[in-house]
């Protein structure tokens, strides 16, 4: 994984609709080999105009096969070491919040990674990460895929994960802290899922990147059979009042759009038309309540930019009312998430 700066600069657009208040709802920060993005490398891209508010900061360390998760703790019990990632963002979150360092409202959430299978200690472990109130809830990535093309190389995942005693044990703990849950996980597994939502209606859970776009590998040339699996257990999961999606994390390959290896970067035109279907399948079956809009960088940095991701979003949204534009942009991350945020 790497961004080349030099190839997202050959497509400039101007923002639209500077003026529209939004939350980032899903972002990360790491530093791999030959992959690091930080808070400089983020406030980079929220500052190129589009109006930033506020953020939520995602774990993604915990998809690590070989390298210990950025800046995880280096000892101590090993159920503690992702607090030192909870600790860190919590620190950029401060630096923020003095408003000497772009939108003041940057990480405001952090959505953290505690291990829901670790049985009688779990409570235990929720509660160091609730002593830090930023922390709005829980991510356990469990995305997994028969096919071996569609499987993320560095996430170690096991089918059927969501439905393990130990697993929903642990998940039954996050009410007590009022903790929501990020789900990462592919279409096939979305019935997991909805049992999961029905099986604890008092947590609320959003379901990341709504899912996975899939059209390549497998998946290649069977873009409208894909969709139909994909709209046909949406729509069972939209059934359950305490499940939210996130819209984007759309640009990956395993999407099928050819956004990499081209000459020039995909502007905002292009990728509404891509996206269009999957952003109003969402909103008709979930309505604008229960959505939201997220950029999932740095990870779709690699093939869009960030004006170009935004411009898209606004683009694909133009005929919505204010109101429901509120929602998607701003209202539902900020109360899925109890954000403490300035008006946009």
């Amino acid at each position: 994984m790497s961004v080349n700066e030099e190839w997202l600069s050959l497509n400039r657009e101007n923002v639209i609709e500077p003026e529209l208040g939004i939350i980032d709802a899903h972002h990360h920060f790491w530093d791999r080999p030959g992959f690091r993005y930080m808070l400089d490398d983020f406030l980079a891209d929220v500052s190129t105009g589009h109006n930033i508010v506020g953020s939520v900061f995602v774990e993604a360390s915990s998809r690590q096969r070989s390298c210990v998760g950025t800046m995880y703790r280096a000892d101590g019990p090993e159920e503690l070491r992702s607090l030192g990632e909870v600790e860190f963002v919590n620190g950029l979150a401060a630096i923020a919040h003095s408003g000497q360092y772009g939108p003041s409202g940057l990480c405001a959430g952090i959505i953290s990674y505690v291990d829901l299978r670790l049985a009688e200690s779990v409570v235990d472990v929720l509660a160091e990460h609730a002593r830090m109130p930023r922390v709005k809830g829980i991510r356990n990535m469990t995305a997994w895929h028969a096919e071996q093309a569609i499987r993320s190389p560095d996430l170690v995942t096991n089918p059927g994960m969501l439905g393990e005693p130990a697993f929903r044990r642990g998940f039954a703990a996050l009410h007590e802290f009022g903790f929501s849950f990020d789900a990462w996980l592919f279409v096939p597994q979305i019935p997991e899922l909805t049992k999961l939502a029905r099986s604890f209606p008092d947590v609320k859970i959003v379901l990341d990147h709504l899912s996975g776009v899939m059209g390549a590998g497998p998946y290649a040339g069977r873009r409208n059979e894909a969709i139909v699996e994909w709209r046909s257990n949406l729509a069972e999961l939209a059934r359950c009042p305490n499940a939210y999606v996130k819209i984007g994390g759309m640009a990956s390959p395993r999407g099928g759009f050819d956004l990499d290896g081209r000459a020039v970067p995909a502007d905002s035109d292009e990728l509404a038309r891509h996206w269009r279907p999957y952003v109003e399948t969402c909103i008709e079956l979930f309505g604008t309540r229960r959505c939201m809009f997220e950029s999932n960088f740095p990870v779709d940095k690699q093939w869009v930019s960030y004006v170009s991701l935004w411009n898209a979003f606004k683009k694909i949204t133009r005929e919505f009312s204010a109101s429901e534009r509120r929602d998607l942009f701003f209202d539902t991350a900020k109360e899925f998430y109890s954000l403490e945020l300035p008006e946009p």
